[in-house]
């Protein structure tokens, strides 16, 4: 067409630009940049320019330790969790190239929780034994106490899961205590100062009081409620109520803390946007978010069993409880034995409440919160190479979305509270379908 149209003296047209779908325009700006990097590198005098991660150094220990606010913040939670041998990891002493946290089979920490736990274990067979033999010898128990015993028969169960549940995943643990540590070193090399986690050490020592007098106080309430619930039986259950209400404590703070740190690392961001040629910093501040991102999924992958063993045992117990009170309120109307099946039932709904609604905040405010702050950026005011540096930052949120994972078993979200109360009704309703088909047949013969 071009050349018709130069032979007979006319001009001739345009290229006519292609339309291109998003992933289409998506994938050719990828390229273009790998590209340009490439050049970059060819060049050999523009090394500095080409904004790619630094390689890791060792820091020092000593250094690390200034730094670490979340490790001392937290810290009383740690040693609660050694005390009751859930998960015995430990602090090395400050010796370079050395990890700041790390969990080994023959460390002290796991020989004292071995200790814990088989003297806990103890208590749990000896009542284990005795519910189930009193379940098994008294068939002419009223519905609502075999529901009873059903539930707490289940809840001792968690206790044999410990060690394999836990201490399975110590060396994780230790890897996601360690990415705290030397995240927050590098943000203060990156931008000059700390990440401050306002009230989190009151937050902690609260928790970590607030979960054993809650425990107590169930185990207390339920011992009054149930006739045949023996005081002694509580020492078998203290602990693993315990257990639960600081899981649940440990997840609301590692979420708290992750909205603190991306607060403060788009609050330096937008700092950084202000001086002149940020290009190189916003290189970093994409690393930094990231580490962030991953720290997010290596904190359900540390804990994957635990909390998939803390969801399992919430949603059986919810369901039994449940249609529990409710069968025997059809039966014999409400007594105060239908309020402690309640009572479970709304400790349950609570802990996963907290658990998937912390989760949502965290994944909003490292996510969306911190990406609708790059898209406010004005990018008229800066050079092309902050441009391009925002763009990159936004297409490595887009990649890496900042999701509670539990190793891939279930994503912690809003939307599991929606799932669960679904399917609980679900099988709620057929239950009691059985109950009113049953009390039916009773009446007609």
């Amino acid at each position: 067409m071009s050349f018709w149209a130069v032979s007979r003296g006319l001009t001739p047209p345009g290229k006519v630009a292609p339309k291109l779908n998003p992933n289409q325009r998506q994938f050719l700006e990828d390229e273009l940049r790998y590209r340009e990097k490439l050049k970059m590198l060819a060049g050999g005098n523009a090394v500095d320019d080409m904004y790619v991660r630094k390689q890791d150094t060792v820091d020092d220990p000593l250094e690390l330790d200034k730094h670490d606010a979340f490790y001392d913040t937290t810290k009383s939670l740690l040693v609660l969790f050694q005390i009751m041998g859930v998960m015995p990891i430990h602090r090395n002493p400050p010796i370079k190239n050395l990890p700041r946290t790390e969990y080994s089979w023959t460390s002290k920490q796991v020989m004292w929780a071995i200790f814990t736990y088989s003297c806990q274990t103890t208590i749990v067979v000896l009542v284990l034994r005795e519910r189930v033999k009193k379940f098994i010898t008294s068939p002419d128990k009223r519905f609502d106490e075999a529901i009873y015993n059903v539930i707490f028969i289940s809840l001792l169960f968690t206790n044999f899961l410990l060690p394999v549940a836990s201490w399975r995943h110590g060396p994780q643990v230790a890897i996601f205590k360690n990415m705290w540590t030397n995240y927050q070193y590098k943000f203060y090399k990156t931008t000059g100062s700390s990440i401050v986690f306002p009230n989190l050490y009151v937050l902690t020592y609260s928790l970590c009081i607030f979960s054993w007098l809650l425990s107590i106080a169930i185990n207390l309430s339920q011992y009054f409620l149930q006739p045949d619930f023996r005081l002694w039986y509580t020492f078998a259950y203290y602990p693993i109520i315990a257990m639960l209400n600081c899981f649940c404590s440990l997840w609301y703070i590692n979420c708290n803390a992750f909205g603190t740190a991306s607060r403060a690392l788009s609050d330096a961001l937008q700092a950084t946007i202000r001086d002149g040629k940020p290009a190189q910093k916003l290189t970093e501040y994409r690393h930094l978010w990231v580490d962030l991102s991953h720290m997010m999924q290596q904190l359900g992958r540390a804990y994957s069993n635990m909390y998939g063993m803390y969801c399992l045992v919430i949603f059986f117990t919810s369901i039994i409880a449940t249609y529990g009170s409710i069968s025997e309120i059809i039966d014999h109307g409400a007594t105060y034995k239908e309020v402690g099946l309640f009572v479970i039932v709304f400790y349950c709904m609570c802990l996963l409440y907290i658990i998937c609604n912390e989760a949502h905040y965290a994944s909003r405010k490292v996510g969306l919160d911190f990406q609708t702050k790059l898209l406010n950026i004005n990018l008229t005011a800066v050079d092309s190479a902050t441009q391009k540096e925002v763009d990159m930052l936004l297409v490595a949120i887009n990649k890496n979305p900042p999701i509670m994972n539990l190793d891939g078993y279930a994503n912690i979200n809003r939307e599991l509270i929606t799932t669960n109360i679904s399917f609980m009704a679900t099988y709620l309703v057929v239950l009691l379908q059985f109950k009113i088909t049953e009390q039916r047949r009773s009446q007609t013969t």
